[in-house]
C-alpha cells in the first residue's frame, strides 16, 4: 500500500473514532441523566422503586425516558 494510501486509512480511521466517541459521549450524559432522575424520584417522592438490574438498564439505555418509563410503570402497578 502506498503512503498516501495509509495516510488516508489513517485520516478515516481517526474520524470514526471520533465520531464513535461524540455519540458515545451523549449516551453517557443521557445514562446518567436517567439514573440521577430515578433517584432523586426516590429521595422527593419516596416512590420505594428497587435498583434492581432490569431498573438500572432501562435507565442506562433509555436515560431520561428511560426513568421516566420505570417511574410511570411503578404508579401503573407494574412493578419491575
Amino acid at each position: 500500500m502506498s503512503d498516501a494510501g495509509l495516510i488516508l486509512l489513517f485520516i478515516v480511521i481517526v474520524f470514526g473514532a471520533f465520531l464513535i466517541m461524540r455519540s458515545l459521549k451523549n449516551f453517557v450524559v443521557n445514562a446518567i441523566m436517567g439514573l440521577v432522575i430515578l433517584i432523586l424520584a426516590n429521595a422527593v417522592a419516596s416512590l420505594d422503586i428497587g435498583y434492581s438490574w432490569l431498573v438500572i438498564l432501562i435507565c442506562g439505555i433509555g436515560g431520561v425516558l428511560g426513568a421516566f418509563l420505570v417511574i410511570l410503570l411503578h404508579f401503573l402497578g407494574f412493578g419491575i
